[in-house]
Order: C-alpha cells, then sequence, then structure tokens
C-alpha cells in the first residue's frame, strides 16, 4: 500500500513538472492542429467583439449629438440643414435613416404628386432601415457559428487525445497516471480551449444582438416619427 502512493506521488511530482511547452512538444499533429484552429477563430472572434463594441458606441454618441442638433432644424423646416447635420454625423444610425427619408421626400416632392411623396419617403426610409439593421448585425453570425463549432473541435481533440493515452498503454505495455498524462493532458487541454472561445463568443452574441434590437426599435421609432413630421408638412402646405 506505501509502495503504491509512493509510485503515484512520483507520477503526480512528474505531471505538475509539465509546462505548457511540454505539452505543446508531447501533442500529436492533429492536435496541434485543432489548438491552432481554436486559436484562430479566438482572435476572429475577438476582433469582431472589438469592431462591434466600437461601432455601437459610435452609433450611440453620434445618435444623442444628431437628435439634439436636428430637432431644432425640422421645426423650422430647413431640411438642407437636417440633411447637412446627418452627414456629419454618419456613425449614427439614426442619422443614416433620417438623411435618407429627408433625401427622398425632397426628391420625390419634385418629381411625383403630392399623394405618392409620403409613399416613397416611407418606402426610403424603409430600404434605409434594413441597410442600417444590415450593417449593424455585421460579423454577429459569425460569433454565433463559433460560440456553437468551437466545443466540438475542442471535443474532437479530446477524443484525439483520448485515443493517444490508450495509444500509449500499448505501447509502454504499462497501466497507470504515468502512461496515459500526455494523451490526457492533451485531451484536457483542446477541451479547455474549446470552452474558452465558445463562451466568450455566446456572450458577446446575445449582448450585441440586444443592442441591435434596441437600435432597431430607436430607427422604427424615428422613420414613424419622421412620417408623421412628412404628413403635417404637407398637410400644412395645402
Amino acid at each position: 500500500m506505501v509502495a503504491t502512493l509512493y509510485v503515484y506521488a512520483a507520477t503526480f511530482q512528474q505531471a505538475s513538472q509539465w509546462d505548457l511547452r511540454t505539452m505543446w512538444g508531447n501533442m500529436s499533429l492533429i492536435a496541434k492542429i485543432v489548438v491552432f484552429i481554436l486559436f484562430i477563430l479566438s482572435i476572429y472572434s475577438f476582433g469582431v467583439m472589438i469592431d462591434r463594441a466600437l461601432m455601437y458606441s459610435a452609433a450611440r454618441k453620434q445618435s444623442r449629438v444628431f437628435v439634439q442638433q436636428v430637432a431644432g432644424a425640422l421645426k423650422d423646416g430647413r431640411l438642407d440643414e437636417a440633411i447637412a447635420i446627418a452627414e456629419r454625423n454618419k456613425k449614427s444610425h439614426i442619422a443614416k435613416v433620417v438623411a435618407t427619408g429627408l433625401s427622398e421626400f425632397q426628391s420625390a416632392s419634385q418629381q411625383v404628386s403630392d399623394s405618392d411623396v409620403i409613399d416613397a419617403a416611407k418606402r426610403g426610409l424603409e430600404r434605409s432601415v434594413a441597410i442600417v439593421h444590415a450593417e449593424m448585425k455585421r460579423g454577429l453570425s459569425a460569433l454565433a457559428t463559433i460560440g456553437s463549432t468551437a466545443p466540438f473541435v475542442g471535443l474532437f481533440g479530446t477524443v484525439i487525445g483520448i485515443l493517444n493515452a490508450f495509444k500509449g498503454i500499448e505501447t509502454n505495455k504499462a497501466t497507470g497516471l504515468s502512461a496515459v498524462a500526455g494523451g490526457i493532458a492533451e485531451a484536457l487541454v483542446t477541451t479547455a480551449f474549446g470552452l474558452l472561445v465558445a463562451v466568450p463568443a455566446v456572450w458577446a452574441y446575445n449582448y450585441f444582438t440586444n443592442k441591435v434590437e434596441a437600435f432597431d426599435v430607436e430607427m422604427d421609432n424615428s422613420s414613424m416619427e419622421l412620417i408623421n413630421y412628412f404628413i403635417l408638412r404637407r398637410g400644412a402646405k395645402k
């Protein structure tokens, strides 16, 4: 019994001396490829996170400024000035929608009858909302894909590690932790790395999706308010 405990203690001491470089050197080629793929997915997902975070932050800040500045111009009927304000806040999702609506309204006022002006402006607003929505969602589908597939990529590496562990038992003709330590470590590393890549991607996807939904509500509200403004403006001219 004492001898058995001594053997296990020595084995654990040897395993504790392993570092990441040692484990990487002992990994099979397939496991290294799995880790490399997960590393690329991690870099890409964090790149998308940073890009979306910066874009949404800029959209929020410029939208606040735009709404304050454009209110006075629309109240006084200065549509050209309102469009110019929107062009100065190009990162604002609301500014993009309002600028398109105002441009369509001005263009339609000169080309079609009064009854068709509102419909033309409404179609322009709908197109603009769809385009801005697509811009806001760019990259989120990649986060969802990475979040759902990274654990399975890591699981594939886990299977390879377990197979190498059993191969080590067969090669060394021995049992115990020392015979399977390399394969088990390889399996655990790929599993942990897969989860490390997937969890932040899923969290970020859910967080950014909620942001986009909030932006959609703001754009829809702005579109409806602008349509009401056009209706009142056309009615005042009659």
